[in-house]
C-alpha cells in the first residue's frame, strides 16, 4: 500500500470508496433483515467486512474525511431494492457490484481488501444460486413465454399486415395468435416439466432400500454393485458400501434422503401458468397499436418499437439474473426478435406484391 502524501484526486477517490463501502454494508444489512438462519448470518458477516473496508478509508482520510458523499446511483438503487424485496434479483445485482471492485489495481487498497472483494463475489454468487435454483423452472417458462409471445406475434402481425390485410383482420389474427400460442405454450410447459419430474422420480433411489440394509450379507456386500452401477470404481464402491452398511447398522443412513433434487425443475402447474400468462402479456404488445386504431406503417413502427423495448428489458433481466452482462443480453434479444419480425415482414411484402 502506498504511503505517499495524498493529493486532491486521491482524497476524492477515497471518499467515493468510503461512500460505496458504506452503501454495500447497508445493502447486506437490508438483505440480512429479510432472511433467516444461515443466509442471514452470512449476509451480516459480509456487512461487517464491508464496514471494515470503510474503516480503512476513514483512517486514510483522517481529518480530511469531510461530509459524507452520496454513493453512486447504482448503489442507492440497490440499497432501495434490498430494503423492499431482498430477492435473488438484488443478490444478482450485488454480485455484479462485487465483480467491479477496483481494489486489485489501487495501491492504496490492501491486498487483503482486494482478496475480500473476490471472495465476496463468490459468496454472493452462491447465495444467489440458491434463489436461482428455487425459481429456475418457473423463470425459464416465464422468459421463454414472454420472448415467444413478443417475437411470434410481432412476426405474425407484421407478416399479414405487409400483405395488405385490413386492420380488423390483423387485429383478429393477432388476438387469435395470442390465445392459441398461450394455450400451446402452457400445455407444452406442463407436459415438459411433468415428464421431467417423472424421469427424475424414476431415477431416485427407492426408500425401500434402507429397510433391507441391516439384512445384507456383509461379506458378499451386494450394495457395492449399486455404487459400481452409478459409475464408481470397484474399490471406491466397496468402501462406500461398507460405510453405508455401518451407518445403517447403527440406526442411521446418510443417503436415505439423497436423490435428484426437483427444486430446479419447478412445478408443472407453476411452469404452465407462468408460460401462459407471460406469453399472453408478450403477445398482446404488438397488437396494441392496431387495438388503438393505428394502421399502415405507423402501426408497424409502433409495434416494432414497443416489442423492441420489451425485448431489451427481458434480455437485461435475464442477464442480471444469470450473472451475465445485461446490455449484451438485451441487445442480443433485440437483434433476434427484430430479425425474425423483419424476415416475416419481407415475406408479407413479397406475397402482397405477388398476389396483387
Amino acid at each position: 500500500m502506498s504511503t505517499s502524501t495524498p493529493n486532491r484526486a486521491d482524497i476524492q477517490k477515497w471518499r467515493r470508496y468510503l461512500a460505496e463501502e458504506r452503501a454495500e454494508a447497508a445493502v447486506y444489512r437490508e438483505l440480512a433483515d429479510r432472511k433467516e438462519g444461515e443466509e442471514r448470518a452470512i449476509l451480516n458477516e459480509l456487512a461487517i467486512a464491508e464496514q471494515r473496508h470503510a474503516e480503512h478509508w476513514e483512517q486514510l482520510l483522517g481529518p480530511k474525511i469531510g461530509l459524507p458523499l452520496r454513493p453512486s446511483v447504482r448503489s442507492r438503487m440497490l440499497t432501495w431494492l434490498a430494503g423492499r424485496f431482498g430477492s435473488v434479483f438484488v443478490l444478482a445485482l450485488a454480485q455484479r457490484a462485487e465483480s467491479r471492485s477496483a481494489y486489485s489495481t489501487d495501491d492504496h487498497a490492501t491486498p487483503a481488501m482486494a482478496a475480500d472483494e473476490q471472495i465476496h463475489e463468490e459468496v454472493v454468487r452462491s447465495l444467489a444460486q440458491r434463489g436461482r435454483a428455487r425459481i429456475s423452472g418457473t423463470f425459464r417458462a416465464a422468459v421463454f413465454g414472454m420472448n415467444d409471445g413478443l417475437v411470434s406475434n410481432l412476426a405474425l402481425v407484421l407478416g399479414i399486415g405487409a400483405a395488405g390485410t385490413s386492420r380488423a383482420t390483423i387485429l383478429l389474427t393477432g388476438l387469435a395468435g395470442l390465445l392459441a400460442g398461450a394455450l400451446s405454450m402452457g400445455a407444452g410447459e406442463y407436459v415438459s416439466v411433468r415428464s421431467q419430474r417423472e424421469l427424475l422420480a424414476a431415477s431416485t433411489p427407492s426408500p425401500k432400500t434402507h429397510g433391507v440394509l441391516p439384512d445384507l450379507d456383509v461379506d458378499a456386500n451386494e450394495l457395492a454393485l449399486v455404487y459400481r452401477a452409478r459409475g464408481m470404481r470397484p474399490e471406491e464402491a466397496a468402501q462406500r458400501a461398507q460405510e453405508r452398511l455401518a451407518a445403517a447398522l447403527g440406526g442411521a443412513d446418510p443417503e436415505r434422503h439423497e436423490g435428484p433434487a426437483h427444486e430446479e425443475v419447478g412445478s408443472a402447474w407453476g411452469a404452465a401458468i407462468s408460460s401462459f400468462l407471460f406469453f399472453s402479456s408478450g403477445a398482446l404488445i404488438p397488437v396494441l397499436p392496431y387495438l388503438f386504431g393505428l394502421e399502415g406503417l405507423t402501426a408497424v413502427l409502433t409495434a416494432a418499437g414497443l416489442v423492441g423495448a420489451a425485448l431489451l428489458v427481458t434480455g437485461a433481466v435475464v442477464g442480471v439474473l444469470s450473472g451475465g452482462p445485461p446490455l449484451l443480453r438485451a441487445v442480443r434479444q433485440l437483434g433476434i426478435g427484430w430479425g425474425a419480425a423483419a424476415a416475416t415482414y419481407a415475406l408479407g411484402l413479397l406475397f402482397g406484391t405477388t398476389l396483387g
